[in-house]
């Protein structure tokens, strides 16, 4: 194969594409940090959460598993996505729990009770106004990252050597 080729199929091919546009490593969320954030968002089975960033999508099947919620995750890398699917039927919660392979500033998640997320700084920032935006009341978890000096958590709590910080739009 030429050096063309092989670049146009690097560069090119939609996959390769996908992945450039990845904003954010995947990094799961440790087991006992899933747990900490459902519990300080009080999820209920009442509650629409969404998982922003969603990776393997243990924070909606968790959420679904354990307080009968609805789960929606979305992220961009459709690896993780496949990867959450299948990690929902495993659990059982394919009725519960659903996964958007698609770009969190271009999606809607504005029936969102509460909102998990574990993304850079950055990013955190720049989805501020997608989240001021939703319902008063919708709670607000975020994993390692807050969301700037413009906008102070409520709460924040370490578990597990991780820190979680917690913000309830009003």
């Amino acid at each position: 194969m030429s050096i063309i080729a092989i670049w146009l199929v690097l560069f090119l091919s939609p996959w390769a594409q996908e992945a450039k546009r990845l904003d954010v490593p995947y990094v799961p969320t440790p087991p006992p940090v899933v747990d900490a954030m459902l519990a300080m968002a009080k999820v209920a089975a009442s509650d629409v959460v969404y998982d922003l960033g969603c990776g393997d999508g243990r924070i909606p099947i968790a959420a679904a598993q354990k307080y009968g919620a609805r789960g929606i995750g979305i992220d961009l890398d459709p690896v993780r996505i496949a990867e959450a699917n299948e990690n929902a039927k495993l659990a059982g919660v394919t009725g519960k729990v659903t996964f958007l392979n698609q770009d969190l500033f271009t999606s809607d998640f504005s029936d969102a009770t509460v909102v998990t997320l574990y993304l850079l700084p950055s990013i955190n920032e720049k989805l501020i106004p997608q989240l001021k935006a939703l319902k008063p009341g919708t709670r607000i978890v975020s994993h390692a990252f807050d969301m700037g000096a413009s906008w102070p958590p409520d709460s924040k709590q370490e578990v597990a050597g991780k820190t979680i910080y917690f913000c309830v739009i009003r």
